[in-house]
């Protein structure tokens, strides 16, 4: 019986997960699997943590986990996909003063990135 339970516990996780993955694909327009590859390119793990993305733990930009749960990106601004692209291609346009750099990152790129973020 254990390990019939088990079984739907994780049946439950994986259908959560996917369900997740279609949402934030739809919401982006963006493709989560070409992500990790433009994290570590533009060197985003330096800064920030990012889950699933090893060796990602930097400590001086904020942390992404559990992105999709929150109100405001960076504190600035309402938490919907257009604006997380928006902030990752061109952080200072919403908040001069920020410490995120411009970033080089397309609105393609910002795209999956963003899909992979809400995905997770």
């Amino acid at each position: 019986m254990v390990g019939l339970a088990a079984a739907v516990f994780l049946t439950d996780i994986y259908r959560q997960r996917s369900e997740r993955q279609t949402a934030a694909i739809a919401m982006t327009k963006g493709d989560p699997a070409r992500a990790p590859a433009i994290f570590r390119r533009y060197g985003c793990a330096g800064c920030h943590t990012i889950p699933g993305i090893e060796g990602a733990d930097g400590k001086v930009g904020g942390d992404l986990s559990g992105l999709r749960e929150r109100v405001y990106i960076a504190g600035v601004l309402n938490n919907s996909a257009d604006n997380l692209v928006g902030w990752i291609v061109t952080p200072q346009a919403y908040s001069p003063k920020t410490a995120m750099p411009a970033t080089g990152i397309s609105e393609a790129e910002a795209r999956d990135l963003a899909a992979y973020l809400y995905g997770r």
